[in-house]
């Protein structure tokens, strides 16, 4: 995985679309299967999309962890946002703080193998997520 692909600034809409490139460039380095990448892609852009629009832009950054032969792709997206006042409810399908459906977090949370979200008000918000090629 190279430098320039293992970190994007999430300024605009243009740049959710520079995130998912990244993903799909870091599960390829991993050798993952279609169905595994797509699934890791979607989460990515949602995420990298709600720093745009909710966190006031922010950072995903991607790395593999994992012996050879079980790499895995880690990616981190934190944002200077507001934060979300209640995590277990912004994962829940139906809750949108916008004009949304309110899938966002919690179909991210069911495309990868680990999901991790913190968010507080004065940081705002770091999700991880972590996909396997397989």
């Amino acid at each position: 995985m190279t430098d320039e692909a293992a970190r994007v600034t999430l300024k605009t809409s243009g740049d959710v679309a520079f995130a998912r490139q990244a993903a799909a460039k870091a599960m390829a380095a991993i050798g993952a299967s279609t169905i595994k990448s797509t699934k890791f892609v979607t989460a990515v852009s949602e995420i990298a999309r709600n720093a745009v629009i909710y966190g006031r832009g922010g950072v995903i950054s991607f790395s593999e962890a994992g012996a050879a032969g079980q790499k895995r792709v880690v990616a981190v997206c934190t944002d200077r946002g507001p934060g979300i006042d209640d995590i277990d409810r912004a994962v829940s399908d139906g809750f949108s703080t916008g004009k949304s459906l309110g899938l966002g977090l919690g179909g991210a949370k069911r495309l990868v193998d680990r999901f991790e979200i913190t968010s507080s008000s004065k940081q705002g918000t770091k999700v991880t997520l972590e996909c396997g090629p397989r």
